[in-house]
């Protein structure tokens, strides 16, 4: 086996009038995140984080945003199917440790629900994947509240190549 290690990060800005959609999870706010999907942050960054790991584009070469059927999907169906394309290779996750970055709201009562929805795509345990949640401390547009970043390492397994 080889170990392969990608990295993801994404960021959209803050509207009204859209769910806050973060690891699945619908989060009361009365803001949400602007993008073509629910623009699911932790999920995207998870995304990229796994197709990098096995240098396959990122998410928006599979999941153009030109393309309508991808209109507010959910960004764990979107995750489901790169899930599928790992095991299509021989990989399969072995790790995630994941940020968020938000001003507000407090996420951090929201964290074990992201992880329990992480646990059934990935089909890992919960202690492997790691969610933080932090601020951007007041500096530039995360910290004046206007967007909600999320960075994600992924540990990815996948069979040896025979050459």
């Amino acid at each position: 086996m080889c170990l392969r290690i990608g990295q993801g990060y994404d960021v959209h800005r803050l509207v009204e009038g859209r769910k806050l959609i973060l690891g699945g999870v619908d989060i009361p706010f009365g803001w949400g995140l602007l993008g073509h999907s629910d623009a699911d942050v932790l999920c995207h960054a998870v995304t990229d984080a796994l197709l990098g790991a096995l240098a396959l584009g990122d998410i928006g070469v599979h999941f153009p945003p030109s393309d309508p059927k991808f209109k507010d999907i959910s960004s764990l169906l979107l995750l489901e199917q790169v899930v599928d394309l790992l095991r299509e290779r021989s990989a399969k996750v072995v790790n995630i440790d994941s940020t968020i970055v938000a001003e507000r709201p407090a996420l951090g009562p929201y964290v074990p629900l992201m992880v329990h929805n992480l646990v059934r795509v990935l089909q890992i345990g919960p202690e492997w994947i790691s969610i933080k949640v932090t601020t951007a401390e007041g500096l530039g547009a995360l910290g004046r509240g206007e967007g909600i970043a999320a960075g994600a390492v992924a540990l990815v397994e996948q069979q040896e190549r025979q050459n």
